[in-house]
């Protein structure tokens, strides 16, 4: 539903000599020129053809920017014929082709006189050579789309293939009798009429065929010839020689399509009426050409019907279209000046570069038009036309080219005799801007001479059908203008109030039409349009052009107040302002503007423009002139101002008001600018659209994203100008998805498809909006049905405002009346993700407002509440029907159960009722839950017979509720205390019979059962508390032997009188265990105190290091034997165990410390093996490749693939077990140094421990004998040694190095960013990440043994 807008236009004049005109233009893509070529024929038959050069062709600027010089002159021979020729010259151009080749840079010339030329532009002074000349002339030529071949049709019917250098690759006849390489081949299946023909049916085969094919009268007789857009074919449109057949005198044009080797392919079928253009679509799909219909050898049909047709490859017909409709006038001329049958002809027809623009160039009488064709969804649609300017003489004007840009697929070159136009479009949707509650989502579609309006609101019409077509008049006569006007309008545009539509022709008459839109639902016309005012724009008539018209408002203007501006150029830009009051012109004047082919922004309560340069002006009203406002990075073809409200209000003061200024580049780059500053959002952009305070754009990678203004506002005003563009909320679209229109009311936004089929879609930004204004404005039907209608969880309606939402409950109950629709919000929130406090608040809440209004009316709803709750109180709820049992009919009760059982699980609410002790209520959801009676009715026989506490036990311990059964079972009488008891420990429910039975005779018992089962989970000292609690001192003791508490143990054993020998006996036994746990200290006091073992505990006490004790005991019960016997023995014993522990150290240190040196030395020198990658098994990958992989630095730190494919999957323990080997500190893997460095920090924790040992040892060798003292001197100075060499190598291994070099450039997004950032944290410094050790400060003097050794 787009369509092409004008977007600038420049023009060169070139002041002719008598008879010289503009014949043929060419690009150089390189230096962004144009070539432009001029002949005139000299009476002596000579051809002299001039070539300048225009610079300053890349943009839309000022047309003194473009500047041209002569770039050579060269003559050559004209071609002469007899005939006459049917154009309005006297004859074609003589130079049939103009070409730049780019990589030669070099001019190629092809004359129709038959000579060849060119000419070097890398020269300094550019000379013409004739590399060659075809004697007979030249009919028509024509390049590949490479430039690396050429093809030409001569005079004397030969069509000859060359390349570049004009080297010949083929020559063959242009009119060859064979039907191609890919003739079709007769396979039997009947004739033609016999043979399917799809939707045409059997009559298209039946239908008369004519008896003669001849060529349109029209036909200029010159061949053509076209290139696919690939360069591997091109055809060849000819008319065929004179018959010799007097019967059949009529010559007829046929297709040939050649390869790029000059093989003919294929022939087409004659064509009745088919005439000379031709022109392959770049795509190469369709070959297109026009036809005529009623005359003798035309197409059977009407007469005048003039269609363009189009051909497949294969030369078989693929379709056509009318193109008459809007330049003959059903009458057949007589007296024409170019003796035209119908009054026009087709001159030619061209592509655009993207094959999306057909042109197609008509003479008539009256002057040359250009005419822009599209299509979508198989229908075409004229979209521009584009007359001829008169010449100097006042005559009427005539094209001599028409050329699209080979790159810039929206630049059209018109040349006429003395002028070179270039005119620049850009694709643009009609779309209606109005705010709510007038927006009507009306999209306009220009088709010729009709305006396509569809309104988006009421209904979606999809095209090319639309809801109502508009005629527009063919004159503009009425206003009184004498400038010509063009039937299709150049641009249109809605009122930002309400569907005014303003037409605008180039020539600068506009209609203002009133639409009379039908906003809501209903049958009847959905427009009702009336004409408010038409007439020209201009204060003075001139000849000016003008391409653009907005309507604007003022916030302060009447409404039938309606401002126009149309933008046109003339030196520079200018604008011609007009305002409407109803059907009279109050004010009309122009304004200036800077410069030129600018563009108007659509816009609210505003007037702005923007220059080539991506300047805004703002227009002053007051001082009725434009003054600079902001700057976008880029030229926007479409951009808009919009007002930003502060957030909450949708209008307000225009001081209160920010301004934001939204473009959309040619380059896909879309930008947002304000008074200050400007950002580019985005660079893949192929659409946007303002609406409900959100900018939504679509991007080539299918999505389309919804920013808040307030926060591009934000992100403007950031003073941070490199601050990130911040993630929006997207939705996923069809790919090649635009958007045409959104409709705010509707919460629609409408796409249309590449392909042109459209697609509404409701995106949640655009609910949300409307939601939570609804919301605002207390409406909450609408804001509840909005919700359902489009899938929002309800939850909003808290997650929103929850405060003001409990404040007006009762006003949502008000609004929400329908029992249905508050079942479906409290469903809704009691599944959604709020906590649980606020759904029981909001639950009871409602539920507490429906029981005042009408219990009856509201059961279901009240019965959701209870159920939605957390936790749902089901019991409640069947409380509440029990009530309703007693008060109300039985029906309503039924309904009731039935609907709750809906809501909740049959067995569950089953065991509800009966965890209520009601068995009428069991019965009651039983049978509506069509429950088998075999299954509860004996089981409710059975416990009916029961008494009350038994009955209520059972059913508490059916329903699994052992607590609750417990306390039943307590209260069924002292007889059922002994099945208590084995319930108790069967579900262990010890803490709640506890509770039951502290106050009772059987407490103790408890206990006792209690203590029983810590025992047997070994929980040894709770249970011997609980069993001295519970009177049991026996096993109390046996709990507190096994836990090793010996002192509360022998406290029992003293206070029961345990005999003396039994006293020994457990007193060796709980040394013995003590030992076992080198718990040496307290085994040798329960030696000592209740064995009265002095040895053992002697020996008890050495074993632990404890010799300072040991030497105490001796010597305070008097046995020095003990001495030689046990001291002296274990002391030289110890000393061998710390000399022993002290190699092993060592030996560990020094290894260590090599491996840490040999791993810093390969870090430092051979970083790259050093990060490495290992061996690949040891890292297998849940599934692998079947290709091996070259190591990278990043693979060390990832799952390594392997050469082997691997198709089985590791389970979660086996990547747990791998996770722990990764860091296990194996040899060669880059955590091996942090492992080490973990190793020796250990080392230092276990010498601090060795040395306590030491020292506490030392003093006593020292004061034996003298083999003693000489192993003391000897461990002094090991521990010495190897605390000096430990204290050495922690200072070498944790030695930190200079500080790196700082500042470092941080990393682009992307994948191999975050990767070399995931390898910079991998490779710290181990060395901050293990901390360094210290080493215990040494308690003992050295000096004191030389002392020992003196005393000694």
């Amino acid at each position: 539903m787009r369509n092409l807008s004008l977007l600038g236009t420049t023009h060169h004049t070139h002041t002719p000599t008598l008879g010289e005109s503009i014949s043929a233009v060419t690009f150089d893509l390189d230096e962004s020129a144009l070539f432009t070529a001029t002949e005139h024929v000299s009476k002596d038959g000579d051809v002299q053809v001039k070539v300048w050069k225009i610079e300053g062709n890349d943009g839309l600027g000022s047309d003194d920017i473009l500047s041209n010089h002569l770039v050579t002159i060269f003559t050559s021979s004209a071609y002469l014929k007899s005939n006459p020729w049917s154009s309005p010259h006297e004859g074609p151009a003589e130079l049939v082709s103009f070409k730049i080749l780019p990589d030669t840079r070099t001019l190629a010339f092809i004359m129709r006189g038959g000579d060849i030329a060119t000419a070097s532009l890398s020269e300094g002074l550019i000379e013409v050579d004739i590399v060659g000349s075809i004697e007979a002339g030249i009919a028509a030529a024509s390049w590949s789309p490479d430039d690396s071949l050429v093809v030409l049709a001569t005079a004397d019917e030969k069509l000859i293939l060359m390349t570049s250098t004009f080297d010949v690759v083929s020559e063959t006849t242009l009119h060859p009798s064979d039907f191609g390489e890919d003739a079709p081949i007769n396979v039997g299946w009947g004739s033609k009429q016999t043979q399917f023909h799809g939707s045409l049916g059997k009559a298209a085969a039946q239908a008369p065929k004519p008896t003669l094919v001849g060529a349109s009268p029209d036909d200029d007789t010159l061949p053509r010839i076209s290139w696919r857009g690939d360069g591997a074919y091109f055809v060849v449109s000819s008319l065929s020689p004179v018959p010799a057949d007097p019967e059949n005198p009529l010559r007829h044009r046929t297709l040939r399509v050649y390869s790029h080797a000059g093989i003919l392919q294929n022939t087409s079928e004659p064509t009745p009426g088919f005439e000379h253009t031709l022109s392959w679509r770049p795509l190469g799909n369709w070959i297109v050409g026009t036809q005529r219909y009623g005359f003798e050898g035309g197409g059977i049909g009407r007469e005048g019907r003039h269609d363009l047709v189009m051909f497949e490859r294969n030369g078989l017909r693929r379709g056509e279209f009318g193109i008459e409709k809007m330049l003959w006038n059903g009458q057949v001329s007589k007296d024409s000046e170019m003796a035209l049958k119908w009054g026009y002809r087709v001159r030619e027809v061209g592509w655009s570069s993207d094959s999306n623009i057909l042109s197609i160039w008509i003479e008539r009488d009256e002057g040359d038009v250009v005419q822009l064709w599209t299509t979508g969804n198989y229908h075409w649609y004229l979209k521009h036309e584009i007359a001829a300017p008169p010449d100097h003489h006042g005559k009427a004007g005539r094209f001599t080219a028409v050329v699209w840009h080979p790159e810039d697929a929206l630049k059209l070159i018109l040349t006429t005799q003395s002028r070179v136009v270039q005119r620049t479009y850009v694709w643009e949707t009609f779309a209606s801007r109005c705010k709510p509650s007038n927006d009507s989502g009306s999209v306009a579609v220009l088709d010729g001479a009709s305006i396509l309006l569809t309104p988006f609101r009421p209904q979606n019409v999809p095209p090319p059908m639309s809801a109502y077509q508009l005629a527009l008049s063919s004159s503009s006569s009425s206003s009184g203008s004498s400038k010509t006007s063009h039937t299709v309008p150049i641009h249109v545009s809605f009122s930002p109030r309400k569907d005014v539509l303003t037409v605008l022709q180039e020539s600068g008459y506009l209609e203002v039409i009133d639409l009379h839109t039908r906003l809501g639902p209903g049958r009847g016309k959905v427009m009702d349009h009336a004409h408010l005012w038409a007439g020209a724009v201009a204060v003075n008539d001139s000849s000016t052009a003008y391409r653009q018209v907005i309507q604007w408002a003022q916030e302060c203007d009447a409404s039938d107040i309606i401002r126009l501006a149309a933008l046109g150029s003339d030196t520079n830009d200018f604008i011609s302002v007009l305002t409407l009051a109803g059907s009279e012109v109050n004010e009309r004047y122009d304004v200036g503007l800077p410069e030129r082919n600018g563009r108007l922004l659509y816009t609210d309560q505003s007037l702005s423009w923007q220059g080539p340069d991506g300047q805004i002006y703002d227009y002053d009203i007051s001082e009725k002139t434009f003054l600079p406002s902001a700057k976008l990075p880029d030229f926007c073809s479409d951009a808009e101002c919009v007002n930003v409200h502060p957030e909450g209000r949708t209008s307000g003061a225009l001081q209160d008001q920010s301004v934001l200024y939204v473009g959309l580049s040619q380059g896909n780059k879309l930008s947002v600018a304000n008074s200050q500053t400007s950002q580019t959002l985005a660079s893949n952009v192929n659409s946007f659209f303002i609406a409900s305070d959100f900018l939504i754009f679509t991007t080539t990678a299918h999505v389309a994203q919804f920013a808040p203004l307030e926060a591009l506002k934000s992100l403007l005003e950031s003073p941070d100008p490199n601050s990130p563009i911040p993630e929006w909320e997207t939705r996923r679209v069809e790919r090649g998805s635009r958007i045409v229109t959104a409709v705010p009311t509707t919460m629609s936004l409408v796409l249309q498809m590449p392909r042109g089929n459209l697609e509404t879609i409701y995106p949640r930004p655009l609910v949300m909006k409307i939601v939570k204004q609804d919301f605002n404005q207390k409406q909450y039907a609408k804001a509840f049905s909005a919700c359902r209608r489009h899938r929002v969880d309800l939850n909003v309606f808290l997650e929103y405002n929850r405060e003001a939402f409990m404040a007006d409950l009762t006003l949502f109950i008000d609004q929400v009346d329908d029992v249905d629709n508050i079942n479906l919000f409290l469903t809704s929130i009691g599944q959604g993700s709020l906590p649980s406090e606020v759904v029981a608040h909001v639950c009871d809440g409602i539920r507490l407002e429906l029981e005042k209004r009408d219990l009856k009316k509201y059961i279901s709803s009240i019965l959701t509440a209870h159920v939605m709750k957390r936790p749902p109180d089901h019991e409640s709820a069947l409380s509440l029907l029990l009530r309703l049992r007693v008060d109300t009919e039985p029906q309503l009760v039924e309904d009731a159960v039935k609907y709750i059982i809906f809501l909740v699980d049959a067995d569950k609410l089953f065991d509800t009722a009966l965890g209520m002790y009601d068995f009428s209520l069991v019965l009651m959801v039983a049978q509506n839950a069509q429950k088998d009676p075999r299954e509860y009715l004996p089981f409710l026989r059975e416990l009916r017979a029961l008494d009350k506490y038994y009955q209520h036990f059972r059913i508490d311990d059916h329903l699994k509720r052992y607590e609750k059964a417990l306390k039943d079972l307590s209260q069924a009488g002292p007889e059922r205390f002994d099945e208590a008891m084995s319930y108790v420990e069967k579900h262990q429910l010890y803490d709640a019979a506890l509770t039951i039975w502290r106050d009772t005779d059987h407490y103790k018992t408890v206990l006792s059962i209690y203590g029983d089962w810590l025992f047997e989970r070994r929980e040894f000292r709770d249970a011997a508390f609980v069993f001295r609690h519970a009177g049991k001192p026996a096993k109390a003791m046996i709990a507190y032997e096994k836990s090793l508490d010996w002192r509360e143990l022998f406290e029992i054993a003293l206070d029961e009188k345990v005999s003396e020998e039994d006293l020994n006996a457990t007193a060796y036994r709980v040394a013995e265990d003590l030992s076992s746990k080198k718990r040496y200290a307290d085994a040798a006091h329960v030696l000592l105190d209740y064995a009265k073992d002095i040895r053992e505990a002697v020996i008890s006490l050495v074993q632990g290091n404890h010799f300072s004790e040991a030497r105490r005991i001796i010597a305070l019960h008097s046995l020095p034997t003990l001495l030689e016997e046990v001291i002296y023995p274990a002391a030289l014993e110890s000393r061998v165990q710390i000399a022993e522990d002290l190699g092993e150290m060592k030996e560990q240190l020094r290894k260590q410390v090599q491996r840490l040196r040999e791993l810093r030395v390969k870090k430092a020198e051979e970083p790259d093996a050093f990060y490495g990658v290992e061996d690949t098994d040891l890292h297998n990958v849940d599934v692998m490749t079947d290709i091996s992989m070259a190591p990278t630095a990043f693979t060390r730190y990832t799952q390594a693939p392997s050469s082997v494919s691997r198709t089985s999957k590791r389970s979660s323990r086996s990547k747990r077990k791998m996770e722990r080997k990764i860091g296990s500190g194996r040899k060669g893997t880059v955590d091996e140094e942090e492992y080490l460095l973990k190793s020796v920090t250990k080392l230092v924790g276990r010498f601090n421990t060795t040395q306590a040992e030491a020292i506490s040892l030392l003093p006593h060798l020292f004061q034996f004998s003298e083999e003693h003292r000489e192993e003391g001197l000897a461990l002094q100075q090991e521990l010495m040694e190897f605390e000096e060499e430990l204290k050495q190598a922690v200072e070498d291994i944790w030695k930190k190095k200079s500080a790196e070099a700082e500042g470092a450039e941080p990393f682009e997004d992307g994948w191999a960013a975050r990767m070399q950032e995931y390898e910079k944290q991998r490779q710290i410094d181990p060395l901050d990440k293990v901390a360094r050790p210290d080493l215990m400060k040494r308690d003992w003097n050295p000096k004191l043994s030389i002392i020992g050794n003196k005393s000694k």
